[in-house]
């Protein structure tokens, strides 16, 4: 049942998702052109925003949790598990009020409206995974827009997502490299549930009436933690919570 609606709502949900990228690339220029980098996030949220909504049209039921009371001026690593690219508008909406910030493949950069314009312009880490060197120098460069301006940045561990919902082991260094500059910064774990059953059927179909929950879990301090440590225990504390 599940796929057959799919079939029909997908259409409908990729022509309203089309239409707000091309609406609010320009919106982007403009707000970044007037109101400069806070301008141009309040655009980014609000796209988002609409981008979420998208989702009820496949008869999605969306969920954020979060039971803690995050500080807004210090620094925040939220170490999540990823499962599909539903996974990132979602984020970017809850978490607007901690300016939240992603490390993101460098081929993204170019020729998709919107999502393209903000990943040059929005202040996160745009990465070639074929250069190291010039991927850690992104994500340092990252971590010290995070210590000068309060930011914050969601970063995906296993490195790829998960087609079947199964975690991957997390790897260490993009951890490691933000915390080397910001070593104050609050690590809080984000277990994401279910949004991989969106594409269990690949593009198209798109899954209907999925459940997604985005679950905000119980923050903690470098302390005297190894990096192992940190992402370990971040590792650990999602999966029991998936």
């Amino acid at each position: 049942m599940n796929k057959l609606f799919g079939y029909l709502l997908t259409p409908i949900h990729y022509l309203l998702f089309g239409m707000l990228l091309l609406l609010f690339h320009p919106i982007q220029w403009i707000c970044l052109k007037l109101g400069g980098q806070e301008g141009h996030k309040k655009s980014v949220d609000v796209l988002n925003f609409f981008l979420l909504a998208t989702y009820y049209v496949l008869g999605s039921r969306i969920k954020f949790k979060n039971p803690y009371n995050l500080p807004t001026n210090r620094p925040i690593i939220f170490i999540a598990n990823h499962q599909s690219m539903y996974d990132i508008p979602a984020l970017i909406w809850f978490l607007r009020s901690y300016h939240a910030k992603f490390i993101s493949k460098i081929e993204l950069t170019k020729g998709i409206p919107s999502i393209s314009f903000n990943l040059k312009y929005g202040g996160g880490a745009n990465i070639d995974r074929k250069d190291s060197k010039q991927a850690v120098s992104e994500i340092i460069k990252l971590a010290e827009r995070m210590k000068k301006f309060n930011w914050s940045t969601v970063i995906f561990p296993e490195g790829t997502r998960s087609k079947n919902g199964q975690m991957k082991p997390f790897a260490v260094g993009g951890v490691a490299t933000l915390l080397k500059k910001v070593p104050d910064a609050l690590l809080v774990p984000i277990a994401i549930h279910g949004s991989w059953r969106l594409v269990q059927y690949g593009k198209f179909p798109l899954s209907a009436g999925q459940k997604i929950i985005w679950e905000v879990l119980e923050p903690f301090e470098l302390g005297n933690k190894t990096m192992e440590e940190i992402v370990e225990a971040a590792e650990k504390a999602i999966s029991k919570a998936l």
